[in-house]
């Protein structure tokens, strides 16, 4: 917020905060404050400063100057997640949760119920109830973490905080891979908080989401502050063009018709694999954006990971650029020409404790090898040519690829996979937790790679980006094939009637 003091009503407020990592500064003079009861949400494109500034705000960093007050006192916060004894909770993006525990073993991990030295389960059984049954969760205290949905393990997270008595509740990118519905169910919790004076900064790339459910909006650029104004005030074109300080009318480049004469690189025929996909047929052209759009679970990335050689197939054949394909391992796939860029670039995509050139140079390694060495030269002058072409941005060459924002993390996975100069890409989830800013990038890197005459798989949730960039759609539904869309059938309502299975039908009929 601007200065000028501080409202009577502010729980928490951050006055002209500025940090700085050694000698390279990412916050300049940020102020921010929150009300409870309010859904206060924190925009910016990926290294706009908003993860160092909830880190501040929870403890976990100190600033280099200017004051935090809570309650009207000033306050250092404690750090190491200690702020959580004054009820100021940080929800991270990667669920800290302990997978093979339990739900109430989770909620009172470190700060368990004794009775005479020993655990008092029943008093902790009984809290746990009580406060799932409060949130109207549909989770025993029994349930172990590793058998619950995205969508719960979030909630648990939640009830978690709750049950450290949250004044303040900072979620970072908390529906990123929640569906509709379980991004609904989610909603419903929020107001319920909102409604008991819990303060939520909601940090959030989804503009959509963020007009729909936050109170006021603090928009952040290059570790700055640019604006606070209510929710109300604001369309999310509106957001957008703030974040990046452009105007956004070209998030799509112009659509590129791919030569219809153009060979057929991939052909796939009544593949079916053990994992759910059933008897899918369809043909890529080079130089095409072929999307394949559906529901969660409908089936698409389990295709091209059986596709790939990630996963066995049990009927069915591929041929690529005319000659019959098995895989068994995506080097394999890789040796002839065709990628796939995973939707999971932490987990599968990159290795995050190493540095941004090993993580690029993994994929085609054999390309940098002299005389039975390593040229580290040649790997040197590879990472300085991706950084170019798909503007990879960090403070230091030798950075962590941890360390990257996410957007930048997306396009070092972009990079990786077209050092080994594939015909055939496929990508999932291009542009999952990435700001908009990014996102226009992406998609010019996509329609570039297409009009140079590779093919591209486009795998998306995201309905604009399936109708924004694709010259044809595939719509599966519980692993079948349900409609092919070209031209003007390629919109939205066309696309969610075939996915829920109420047009077209299965290849097996």
């Amino acid at each position: 917020m601007p200065d000028g003091g501080v409202a009577p009503d502010v729980l928490m407020h951050a006055e002209r905060i500025s940090k700085s990592f050694g000698t390279v500064p990412v916050l300049f003079s940020v102020s921010f404050d929150i009300r409870p009861g309010e859904v206060h949400a924190l925009i910016g494109e990926n290294g706009a400063g908003k993860s160092t500034l909830m880190k501040i705000l929870s403890g976990y960093h100190q600033p280099s100057s200017g004051q935090i007050l809570f309650d009207g006192a000033p306050v250092t916060l404690p750090p190491d997640g200690l702020a959580e004894d004054l009820g100021i909770v940080l929800i991270h993006q990667e669920l800290n949760l302990a997978e093979m525990m339990t739900v109430e073993e989770n909620i009172f991990l470190g700060r368990e119920i004794r009775r005479r030295g020993f655990l008092d389960r029943a008093a902790m059984r009984a809290d746990v109830a009580a406060l799932l049954d409060r949130l109207h969760l549909d989770i025993r205290p029994q349930d172990r973490i590793s058998d619950l949905s995205i969508a719960q393990k979030q909630m648990v997270e939640i009830a978690k905080a709750i049950s450290r008595n949250a004044r303040i509740l900072i979620m970072d990118e908390p529906t990123a891979v929640l569906t509709s519905a379980e991004t609904e169910t989610f909603f419903r919790q929020i107001e319920r908080l909102k409604a008991e004076g819990v303060a939520i900064i909601f940090v959030s790339h989804k503009l959509g989401e963020v007009k729909a459910l936050a109170d006021r909006v603090t928009i952040m650029r290059d570790g700055q502050w640019i604006a606070t104004q209510d929710a109300a005030e604001l369309t999310p074109d509106a957001m957008a063009q703030l974040m990046v300080g452009r105007e956004l009318s070209d998030l799509y480049p112009p659509m590129r018709e791919p030569d219809v004469d153009a060979p057929v690189m991939l052909d796939v025929a009544g593949l079916s694999s053990p994992a759910g996909v059933r008897d899918v047929s369809f043909q890529l052209r080079r130089g095409e954006i072929l999307g394949f759009a559906g529901l969660v679970g409908s089936g698409r990335t389990a295709l091209f990971e059986a596709i790939c050689g990630l996963a066995p197939t049990s009927a069915g054949t591929v041929t690529l650029d005319g000659a019959p394909a098995r895989f068994h391992d995506v080097a394999e796939a890789r040796d002839a020409g065709i990628v796939y860029l995973t939707k999971d670039r932490k987990e599968k995509g990159l290795l995050l404790d190493l540095e941004m050139t090993p993580n690029l140079t993994l994929l085609a390694l054999d390309r940098f090898v002299r005389r039975g060495l390593l040229d580290r030269a040649a790997e040197k002058a590879g990472m300085e040519r991706a950084a170019r072409r798909f503007d990879i941005r960090a403070r230091d060459p030798k950075v962590r690829a941890r360390d990257l924002s996410g957007g930048n993390q997306q396009k070092l996975l972009l990079a990786k996979v077209m050092e080994s100069d594939p015909q055939v890409v496929i990508i999932d989830e291009p542009t999952r937790g990435i700001d908009v800013g990014t996102k226009q990038q992406i998609y010019h890197f996509i329609a570039a790679l297409a009009a140079e005459g590779k093919s591209i798989v486009l795998i998306s949730s995201e309905m604009p980006e399936v109708i924004g960039m694709c010259h044809r759609v595939v719509v599966m539904r519980e692993g079948h094939v349900t409609g092919l869309l070209e031209g003007a059938a390629i919109e939205e309502n066309e696309i969610m009637l075939h996915a829920s299975g109420l047009k077209g039908r299965t290849t097996h009929d």
